[in-house]
């Protein structure tokens, strides 16, 4: 049984908490990365042991710390709540039972767009867990179940379940030169929606997201890289 020295001492973080602090943290700016689009609201639906002790272990903190694009180690995460007022965004925090799953899991509702109406504008919606040791596992986006470590760069492709879309957008990267590490799909109903998952081996260039963005029946594209991002705490305006 191989253990890595983190899963010992945890990650470099703000504290006090791997898995309600810094892993919270890290679990929010993956949902970022993956919204990829502006939004002005997050609704944080806190499951478990978020939220029980989400305020004492600064669990609210470091969510919004974490769509404001802040790393776990940002000396700035205790001020993530004036950060997100003055950058304009709104945030808010519930408490839910989402069934059986892990203890620390939250479900964040973004809503997308630069301003606008909570009522009537369009919503992301990404579910995911933290595991502890800082690891993360995003397990549901939108209606389609995932499992997503983000431990290595990832592309999320949305497309109509349709023959051969899969295998046009496998060509693209295989003739890139990109090595598919794992590859997992998900699909709402037979011949609907689908969400294909691929981890590859090293972040890819946008020209071949935009290339993949291209190709009919695509729907959307997203390329995710955790370690790739720069920090920043303005949000997607």
């Amino acid at each position: 049984m191989e253990i890595s020295i983190l899963d010992v001492l945890g990650p470099v973080m703000i504290g006090p908490s791997s898995s309600h602090t810094a892993g919270a943290a890290k679990l929010a700016r993956a949902a970022r990365q993956i919204v990829g689009k502006p939004f002005f609201h997050v609704k944080f639906a806190l499951h478990g042991s978020f939220a029980e002790t989400y305020r004492g272990h600064g669990t609210d903190q470091a969510l919004v710390a974490g769509v404001l694009g802040l790393r776990e180690d940002d000396e700035r995460l205790r001020d993530s709540f004036e950060l997100a007022r003055k950058a304009g965004l709104g945030f808010s925090f519930t408490r839910t039972d989402l069934g059986d799953v892990h203890q620390n899991t939250v479900q964040m509702t973004f809503y997308l767009g630069e301003s606008g109406d909570l009522a009537t504008a369009p919503t992301q919606q990404i579910r995911g867990s933290s595991l502890g040791g800082g690891r993360i596992l995003i397990t549901r986006i939108d209606s389609f179940d995932t499992e997503i470590t983000l431990e290595a760069p990832t592309i999320l492709v949305m497309q109509k379940d349709l023959p051969g879309v899969i295998s046009s957008v496998t060509a693209v990267l295989a003739q890139s030169g990109v090595n598919i590490g794992t590859m997992r799909v998900s699909r709402t109903a037979r011949g609907k929606l689908a969400c294909c998952v691929l981890e590859i081996d090293s972040p890819v260039d946008r020209s071949i997201i935009e290339e993949i963005r291209s190709m009919p029946n695509i729907l959307h594209v997203q390329a995710v890289a955790m370690e790739e991002e720069e920090t920043q705490y303005v949000h997607q305006h």
